[in-house]
């Protein structure tokens, strides 16, 4: 059997690296290994040292020239039984990518623009008109679980903000790992007409009753029938009630001008069946007053 110092030996040789002595000193000498070898000393001899070259050998190549297909990870000395081994960890910059990815995955915007995907929490304007509603989203993220909590119902003017602060919020639980829907209300119940056409209209009521977090943006914008507010709206509401599901909403009405805007459909007046929409919509979520400027034509 060959010895480490042979191997060695007919790497260098053969990639015309020089004198195997010299490129020990080398290796030997290079900060990250010295500063490994100087941590562990009490821990290593002269002959573990020896028995490693190899292992060492590949962790100088890859700090020096680092191989292509191990782009994202970093190589890391560790002691294993008696010698000295060599492990890849993702970067940092690989772990923010794979954060990043992730996220993407978790969060479907529907009807709404993918900017908001870059949306973040300290992104959000500190001001006294917000103040309540920053305090809130804060207790909620502290205290949020995968079990249900009662989501934010955020109503006010034109333009304050209040979907810019769901997406932060939409972004932050997709991060941690949460499924989120986040959904344009008025567009989505426009476009209830193709989803019949394709037949797709089951299964997507089916996936924004399941999810495990629902935001419902600029909710009493929408035109509604009663068919769209009783089996489409209601049913999603009283899916997600059921089963304890997280729900956020955003509305330029207050919960009481909610339920008005519900007992008004195209057709017919019917206050009975907004009462028992909205029971579901306070049983969900908890309304907060957001106030402030309109900031519609400038950035939030």
């Amino acid at each position: 059997m060959q010895s480490i110092g042979e191997v060695i030996n007919k790497i260098v040789k053969k990639r015309k690296l020089g004198d195997f002595e010299q490129l020990k000193t080398t290796m030997l000498k290079n900060p990250q290994i010295h500063a490994f070898i100087d941590t562990h000393k009490t821990e290593l001899s002269q002959a573990m040292i020896d028995n490693s070259l190899s292992n060492l050998y590949e962790y100088y190549v890859q700090l020096t020239e680092p191989d292509k297909v191990m782009v994202g990870y970093r190589p890391e000395l560790f002691i294993n039984g008696k010698v000295i081994d060599v492990r890849y960890r993702p970067t940092e910059e690989k772990i923010l990518s794979d954060q990043q990815l992730a996220s993407r995955r978790n969060l479907r915007l529907l009807d709404l623009p993918e900017r908001l995907r870059q949306v973040k929490l300290a992104d959000l304007e500190k001001s006294q008109d917000r103040q309540q509603a920053l305090l809130e989203i804060g207790n909620f993220l502290k205290n949020y679980t995968q079990n249900h909590q009662k989501g934010l119902y955020l109503s006010g003017d034109f333009g304050v903000g209040k979907t810019f602060m769901l997406a932060a919020v939409a972004n932050y639980l997709a991060n941690h790992g949460a499924k989120v829907i986040f959904l344009h209300v008025p567009t989505f119940v426009a476009s209830l007409g193709q989803h019949i056409n394709d037949n797709t209209l089951g299964a997507e009521l089916d996936r924004l009753a399941k999810c495990d977090i629902l935001i419902l943006d600029d909710i009493g914008a929408e035109t509604l029938s009663q068919w769209s507010r009783d089996d489409v709206l209601g049913v999603v509401l009283q899916g997600r009630m059921d089963n304890n599901l997280t729900t956020f909403f955003s509305s330029n009405f207050a919960m009481d001008q909610l339920e008005q805007h519900f007992a008004e459909t195209k057709n017919a007046s019917d206050p009975v069946k907004a009462a028992r929409i909205m029971q579901r919509v306070r049983f969900l979520a908890k309304e907060i007053v957001v106030g402030g400027p309109n900031k519609r034509n400038f950035a939030n």
